[in-house]
């Protein structure tokens, strides 16, 4: 049982940090439930989903709306990918302990910050590019 303020705050945050740092809040969402608000593993994993499935469908609309920038063939294939990806996933959820996929976890945020840090002292072939959007004029 959780109190709603804490709950709260850490979507606040994890709202404000996604949006500055473009990092999906799932990827933030998981560990704070996980560690600061003692959530079981499993009830983490099936609320992440579904907050991932609700901002995934606004900021296609928006997107649609604001930019018309939504290739709707790609978001089909996307989605049927994801959806059947989704159904193999919950699957091995249920076989594998909680302990398991805290560890599974961590190890995908520490690759990821290790790629993150190689690409940090890579310099790029070129540091300014140039390239046309294709607009009017």
């Amino acid at each position: 049982y959780l109190s709603v303020i804490p709950v709260v705050v850490v979507g606040l945050i994890i709202g404000f940090i996604g949006a500055v740092m473009g990092i999906g809040g799932g990827f933030i969402l998981i560990p704070i439930m996980i560690y600061l608000l003692r959530v079981p593993t499993s009830t983490v994993i099936g609320t992440s989903m579904v907050l991932t499935l609700v901002t995934m469908v606004i900021a296609t609309m928006l997107h649609a709306v604001t930019n018309h920038l939504v290739d709707a063939v790609l978001a089909l294939i996307l989605m049927v990918g994801g959806v059947t990806g989704a159904q193999f996933g919950a699957r091995a959820g249920q076989k594998i302990r909680g302990e398991h996929l805290r560890l599974l976890l961590g190890l995908l945020i520490l690759a990821v910050g290790i790629r993150f840090a190689v690409e940090l002292g890579i310099r790029p072939d070129e540091l300014f590019t140039v390239r046309e959007t294709g607009g009017a004029g």
